[in-house]
């Protein structure tokens, strides 16, 4: 908790105390002892000023920043607010009970006016404190900003400012410091802490050769890390950034609330005024008519729905974070709940993008063919190629002149001639061969003409993507895959996993055109995601209705793009992060109908007089307070 926030909760705990201490003599121990109250305990004309002056000292010790603020509002011309409502309704009470006093009638109205300035602090209080604990949430992930960064120059090592640092530069990073910027570990092994990025508490294991991102913590041995972007590049950068400009987009319904509140209260002000002055001139109770106008004013005001409705959204983003989900504004998170198109990219996505040897055929050579292969692709750093050389693991043999034959494979010559490549290779080199039809990338392996094996390469498909999938399709969302790879390869991977459908074999612009074609003819009701990581996949998180990246491995330009970025990498962040969304509506809309349905059951009680003044209290910061509290559950 605030300092602020503390010193207002003393403000209000000693004004409240002094309340009920006023109150109790007031109705139980005057009555009793002297069948008195603090009006008429001072006999006499004036004897009212009493408790006048002592309800007066509550109010002003417990309001005099409400009635400061509306001041201040209402000289830059914004009058209508409720702080304006808060002050109208009380010092009209209190007017009322003076105009009583003067004409000898029973004194009524300054508890009355004492209590709606209180309540409506204790109303304002756990706004701020819920406001509060859901920034934590959020600005937990500005924890990650570095203070400095461990710069190694000829002198030694010197404390600099992250920005100042340059790529290229060698940084070191010590137990128990943040990794100032990304980089590659030249030096050194750690474990990491990267659950104010991710919300895993697992630490990750770091050493030679490895990317490190910025915003983790260095748990244990101390590294040299060479950087790779600059601090404005920098992961951390980047998050600081979505962070701080998280609460810019507001929803349909933000914005709603607060075009209703700005028509709203000036005409429940001219409402008011009309009830106190028209009863009045036919009844010639003026009194009577003034008294349930204030009661109508105090109720009237719109807190509960100006400061619910935005506070649920911020909950509900703060309660994402803290699950490793980064949702950039209350607009995404209200149309992500609608969501009910899904559109995945395969590759970083759906798979883990990272090639692996998953068979050799046949079984019996596998070691020789791995070999083969091996020295053929010795030279080569595309990803198969270095799949197949990490799968044999052992020294490969030099002495072999290499022949790239594009779209077709390797031929190596040496002690032998090898042929590497795909089916096309073999058939240009009229080498018999037998064709695996196994789903993956099959890399066919001779030996001086000779067929000798096939190698089938897969990129392996992420532990949690059958069951997001699954949870997708049951909640009767349609699951679609655009992906670059082949017919086979994306048939294979939309099988395994449930997929609704699947295009293949589609180029970067050929993705954007499919997305558009799903726009263009979607339903009234249907909202496209497309979810993606690489940089390929930028255009079309751009162009979706709403786009999710991968941020764990994602690209920098996919998680600028994007409208959601899943900082663990997980799929499963998807069903995470709809949940949160759907609850968040929920409880945004429950706000909704409960404020109004209570006010406008109160207003109408106010105007035929039923509803005294504290049922008016109970009408604005009753349910101003429920509202807040109902909000908080979108945390969690």
């Amino acid at each position: 908790m605030s300092k602020k926030l503390k010193k207002k909760l003393k403000r209000i705990i000693i004004a409240l105390s002094a309340f009920l201490l006023l109150m109790l003599a007031d109705k139980v121990i005057l009555p009793l002892a002297f069948d008195k109250n603090l009006a008429t305990v001072i006999d006499g004309k004036y004897g009212w000023t009493l408790a006048f002056g002592l309800f007066l000292g509550v109010y002003v010790y417990i309001g005099y920043d409400v009635l400061r603020k509306a001041a201040v509002n209402i000289a830059h011309g914004q009058v209508f607010d409720e702080n304006f409502l808060m002050v109208i309704a009380t010092l009209g009470a209190f007017s009322l009970a003076i105009c009583r006093g003067f004409t000898g009638q029973e004194v009524e109205g300054f508890d009355e006016a004492c209590a709606v300035l209180l309540f409506y602090q204790v109303g304002e209080w756990f706004q701020s404190y819920a406001v509060g604990k859901s920034r934590k949430d959020i600005a937990s992930l500005m924890d990650v900003r570095p203070d400095y960064a461990n710069l190694v120059t000829a002198d030694g090592v010197t404390k600099v400012d992250p920005s100042s640092v340059n790529v290229g530069d060698l940084i070191v990073v010590k137990p128990g410091e943040k990794i100032p910027l990304d980089g590659e570990i030249v030096e050194g092994r750690t474990s990491l802490d990267a659950k104010a990025l991710t919300g895993e508490s697992a630490p990750i294991d770091a050493h030679e050769g490895e990317t490190v991102i910025s915003g983790c913590v260095n748990i244990s041995g101390t590294v040299k890390v060479r950087v790779d972007k600059a601090f404005h590049d920098s992961t951390v950068a980047k998050i600081l950034d979505l962070v701080e400009n998280a609460s810019s987009q507001k929803s349909k319904t933000e914005n709603f609330i607060t075009k209703f509140a700005k028509y709203y209260t000036p005409i429940v002000v001219g409402v008011a005024v009309l009830l106190a002055i028209i009863p009045g001139i036919i009844t010639k109770d003026f009194a009577t008519w003034v008294y349930r106008a204030l009661s109508f004013l105090v109720v009237s005001c719109p807190c509960a729905l100006v400061i619910s409705i935005p506070l649920g959204f911020f909950a509900g983003i703060g309660g994402a974070s803290k699950k490793g989900i980064l949702i950039k504004g209350s607009s995404y998170l209200e149309k992500f709940a609608a969501t009910n198109v899904f559109v995945f990219d395969k590759t970083g996505t759906l798979t883990k993008g990272n090639f692996t040897v998953s068979n050799v055929f046949p079984a019996e050579n596998r070691e020789e063919i791995l070999r083969l292969a091996s020295v053929a692709e010795k030279g080569s750093n595309h990803p198969i190629a270095k799949s197949i050389t990490e799968a044999y693991g052992k020294d490969i043999p030099d002495g072999y002149t290499v022949e790239e034959i594009s779209g077709h494979g390797i031929i190596a010559r040496g002690e032998c001639e090898i042929a590497c490549g795909n089916a096309k290779l073999m058939r240009r080199e009229g080498i018999e061969f037998e064709e695996t039809n196994e789903i993956g990338t099959v890399v066919y392996v001779a030996k001086n003409k000779k067929f000798v094996g096939s190698i089938l390469i897969a990129d392996e498909i992420k532990a949690d993507a059958k069951e997001t999938i699954k949870a997708l399709n049951e909640g009767g969302a349609k699951t679609i895959m655009l992906t670059g790879d082949n017919e086979k390869i994306a048939g294979g991977v939309a099988e395994k996993l449930g997929l609704g459908d699947y295009k293949a074999s589609l180029l970067p612009q050929d993705k954007v055109a499919e997305t558009e074609k799903l726009i263009n003819n979607k339903k009234s009701n249907e909202v496209v995601c497309f979810v993606g990581d690489g940089i390929n996949d930028a255009p079309v998180l751009m162009r979706s209705d709403i786009g999710v990246a991968m941020g764990g491995v994602g690209s920098d330009a996919a998680i600028e793009a994007a409208d959601i970025v899943l900082m663990n990498d997980n799929l499963s962040g998807i069903i995470t992060a709809k949940h949160i969304s759907a609850k968040t509506m929920r409880i945004v809309k429950q706000n909704i109908w409960l404020a109004l349905a209570v006010k406008i059951g109160i207003l109408v009680l106010a105007a035929c007089g039923i509803a005294n003044m504290w049922l008016a209290v109970f009408g604005d910061v009753g349910v101003a307070v429920l509202a807040i509290l109902n909000s908080m559950r979108a945390r969690y």
